[in-house]
């Protein structure tokens, strides 16, 4: 197994890795709108974080020789679930345009710090 860290943070600190590479498989922590250069949460609304999420998101991967393209599996959560579904959904469509789109499950569930949004990830990796 191997540990991935990009070189800039991409959620706040704590007793976890950001990924795991094992084989050809990566498995991403719950990314937040983390912003590692500042050392500080995103401020803002739905699309606002998702975007950071997400890129966030797609830098942990690429940090494994991996992308938004190679994800198998994204679990989703959104404390305000019927307030930011279509928002969220907007922004997630800017990063998997279609056709093709990894399975998804997106529930509602209670997250610290404000954040409004965090998203964990299975991915393959390029050989």
């Amino acid at each position: 197994m191997q540990m991935i860290s990009p070189e800039t943070r991409t959620m706040p600190p704590g007793p976890f890795s950001m990924a795991v590479r094992h084989g050809d498989l990566v498995y991403v922590s719950g990314q937040v709108a983390y912003d590692g250069e500042k050392a500080e949460p995103v401020q803002g609304g739905i699309e606002v974080q998702a975007r950071q999420t997400l890129y966030n998101l797609k830098t942990v991967l690429e940090a494994a020789e991996s992308s938004l393209d190679s994800i198998i599996k994204l679990t989703c959560i959104l404390p305000n679930f019927s307030e930011d579904y279509l928002g969220f959904n907007k922004v997630f469509q800017e990063f998997f345009p279609g056709p093709y789109f990894p399975a998804r499950t997106t529930m509602q569930a209670g997250l610290l710090g404000g954040f409004v949004v965090e998203i964990e990830a299975i991915a393959v990796c390029e050989n």
